[in-house]
Formats: structure tokens, C-alpha cells, sequence
């Protein structure tokens, strides 16, 4: 896959992230992003709106994570990096704040391995298993280790007590699938008390081979 051209790269993350914002997807100053480039990544600054990013304050880091360009760049640089050093594949990450997923993160029944059960195809097509990493506290250089070990096998995680995390091929697709992982979130909290028919061992399997 060619490298996004980096001008188009930043009006196209700044443009996705004021629509998160406007949903109320990740409030006030909350969540950051990334996006790979040939050269390093563009990541949201420190302390900054989703809503009101601009194209040429977004922080620039060289292959290595330095900052080079831009405002300073999110406290959360190392979960990010940690995912792309995990999946050479990945293209972009999105670190929300989301409200059903975030709500998911803090309970204390989900299964680690995977907080999706799985009610629709959906997320098993965009996300797949999500597991839940312990806490630590944002920022804390001690989620790298868990996050890069995690990735390895999971193009999502869900920080126990903080919220999502998550990767794809290109920038838009984790917006997508960061979306995805919310909505299934709310569905899953929705129907927590209820007597819900869950798709079988061999649907789920057939979702996996399909869109792999």
C-alpha cells in the first residue's frame, strides 16, 4: 500500500475528528490519534480538542517517535507507538474516550480475553477480540509493554477503567472500526440483563476466515 500523501493525511484526520467530536464520541479535550506516514507520524497535540484540531498543528514524530514538527505531541505517544511497532501493517490508531466502551472498560465481569461477546458480525468483521488490559494511569509509560504484547494478536484493546483503543490498515478504517467498537459496546450494555441469543462458534469462525 502507497504511503498517504501527508498534506491530505492531516486535513483528512482533523476532519474525522471534529465529526467524533460533534458526536460526542470522545468530550472535551479528550482521546488522541495517529496516522502513519513514510517518514514517522502525525499525531494529535497534548491537551487538544478532537473538535478544533488544525492540519498544521498536528505533531509530527520521525520513525524513531521524536518530535520533530508541530505542537507537542499527546501524552499517550507510547500506546501508539506501541501498537505500530506490534502491527507493521497498522496505518492509524484512535484512542477515544467513547462512552459504552469506556463504560465496558470498568467492569469488573468482562472477560479479559475479549470484552465483545458476540450479539452481531460486525465488530468480529472491523475489530475482532478485544482484550481488557490492566490499569495505569494515562500517560504511564508502564501501558506500552502490555499494549505491544496485546497487539500482537488484536487490532483493538480496551484499557481497563479508561477506554478504547484501536488500529487499522489506514487512519479512516480505525475511525471505522473504533466506531464499530462503540456501537457494539452500547448494544452489549443495552441487552445486559437480558436473555440474549449470541452468534455461534461456527458464525463467528465463518466471520473470521471471511474477513481476516
Amino acid at each position: 500500500m502507497a504511503a498517504p500523501d501527508e498534506k491530505a493525511l492531516r486535513a483528512e484526520m482533523c476532519l474525522w475528528a471534529r465529526s467524533m467530536f460533534e458526536r460526542g464520541l470522545t468530550p472535551g479535550s479528550s482521546g488522541n490519534l495517529s496516522a502513519r506516514l513514510a517518514d514517522g507520524y502525525l499525531v494529535t497535540p497534548t491537551g487538544s480538542c478532537l473538535g478544533f484540531l488544525e492540519p498544521e498543528r498536528l505533531s509530527k514524530l520521525d520513525m524513531d517517535g521524536r518530535h520533530v514538527g508541530g505542537d507537542a505531541p499527546t501524552k499517550e505517544v507510547p500506546l501508539h507507538l506501541a501498537f505500530y511497532k506490534a502491527r507493521p501493517e497498522a496505518g492509524g490508531v484512535v484512542h477515544l474516550h467513547s462512552t459504552y466502551a469506556t463504560a465496558l472498560s470498568c467492569l469488573a465481569d468482562i472477560d479479559p480475553a475479549n470484552a465483545l461477546i458476540p450479539i452481531t458480525p460486525y465488530a468480529i468483521m472491523q475489530v475482532g477480540a478485544v482484550p481488557v488490559l490492566p490499569y495505569a494511569p494515562p500517560g504511564s509509560a508502564d501501558l506500552a509493554a502490555p499494549v505491544a504484547e496485546a497487539a500482537k494478536g488484536a487490532a483493538a484493546v480496551l484499557l481497563a477503567n479508561h477506554g478504547p483503543v484501536v488500529s487499522a490498515k489506514t487512519f479512516r478504517g480505525a475511525v471505522m472500526a473504533a466506531e464499530e467498537l462503540e456501537e457494539t459496546a452500547k448494544l452489549i450494555l443495552l441487552t445486559r440483563d437480558m436473555k440474549v441469543r449470541q452468534l455461534s462458534p461456527a458464525a463467528v469462525a465463518e466471520l473470521q476466515k471471511r474477513f481476516k
